[in-house]
């Protein structure tokens, strides 16, 4: 085994040594035919999200699903330098993921399945968005210390049935918590291709009180930021070439806020979720600021109370050139199905990083 593990590691490691461009990653978590309406040049990588667990094997036993992932991995014809992904977990997607690694056996199970998967529809790899191993995340979804060592013998049954030029990700939260607890950082990243960093949901419905969800920058009031959150892993010995900031594609509001600072650092209750489209119906109510210490947007409703947080065109600029200064992997988003077919987030995106 130990020198199964050490041929992965050479391998993937002679890999992430290539120069490669910075690169666009669309999370897709749509229906069969809406990845028809957008233009995807540009984008190196779709993650189909999501599939699930159905015993110890990745799952696609749905009709609809499997028509969604058929057609999404119908656009490489059409966009021939396009990969597109498979993807487990995502929020509430990952409820028997700590039970089921916790067996080799079903690790194992589960690394057969993902490459049979891959294999038969003509994928190009698998996303990770276990949400979280080791640490609490969707409520009432179990979580143990052990995880964090099961999340690294996952990958390398993965790396062993995955054929080698097939890409391994994962999706990792932006947070000290989850870079101290839930992965084996100088085991997991030599095998992986790269680690989609979910730069955002810094507030949300647990917060009392207004910020900005995804912050580039860290301001007076907020140490949690983009920039914190990937300066962190660096520190942890991550090749920056490896990480993709993520950019949020929807507005996060919160209501009760006093007409203080624009609503901003205020106490707060949690409001709802916008996609970029739904936003368009109740933006008339708003005023729009900027904040140059977090380099992040932000409004403010004065006659409903209401503040919002998000990701704009400015913002995602800034994001798309920081990728390109720190010479990180480059951007993801979560998710496309969230953006203007026209004009959208992903357009200013794809400009940026591939001018």
């Amino acid at each position: 085994m130990k020198k199964l593990i050490f041929l992965l590691i050479l391998t993937i490691s002679c890999n992430n040594n290539i120069e490669i461009k910075p690169q666009v990653i669309a999370y897709y978590a749509g229906d069969e035919k809406s990845i028809d309406e957008f233009d995807l040049k540009g984008v190196d990588q779709i993650i189909y999200s999501f599939l699930h667990l159905k015993g110890n094997k990745l799952a696609i036993d749905d009709k609809k699903d499997s028509l969604t992932l058929l057609n999404v991995i119908n656009k490489k014809k059409k966009y021939p330098k396009l990969k597109v992904l498979v993807s487990l977990g995502g929020w509430g997607g990952c409820e028997t993921c700590s039970d089921i690694f916790s067996s080799k056996k079903a690790r194992t199970e589960f690394a057969i399945s993902t490459a049979d998967i891959i294999e038969s529809f003509n994928a190009d790899g698998i996303d990770l968005d276990w949400e979280y191993p080791g640490i609490s995340g969707f409520p009432g979804h179990s979580y143990k210390p052990e995880d964090r060592e099961n999340f690294t013998d996952l990958i390398i049954q993965l790396r062993k049935y995955m054929k080698k030029d097939h890409i391994l990700s994962f999706a990792a939260g932006a947070s000290n918590r989850f870079f101290e607890n839930s992965i084996e950082w100088d085991k997991v990243m030599p095998l992986v291709n790269n680690v989609n960093l979910m730069t955002y949901d810094f507030y949300g419905s647990g917060s009392t009180k207004t910020g900005h969800h995804t912050a580039l920058s860290s301001n007076e009031f907020q140490n949690r930021s983009a920039e914190s959150s990937i300066e962190a892993l660096i520190n942890l010995g991550v090749n920056p070439k490896q990480i993709f900031i993520g950019g949020a594609f929807y507005i996060k509001t919160f209501k009760n806020v006093e007409n203080i600072n624009n609503g901003l650092n205020q106490n707060a209750e949690w409001n709802r979720s916008y996609n970029q489209i739904s936003f368009e119906d109740v933006r008339s109510n708003f005023n729009f600021y900027w904040d140059s210490l977090a380099n992040s947007p932000y409004a403010y409703d004065s006659i409903n109370k209401v503040f919002a947080t998000f990701d704009d065109h400015k913002s995602i600029k800034l994001k798309s050139q920081y990728a390109l200064d720190k010479k990180l992997g480059g951007i993801m988003f979560w998710q496309l199905m969230n953006d203007k077919k026209k004009n959208g987030l992903l357009s200013t995106m794809v400009k940026t990083i591939k001018p």
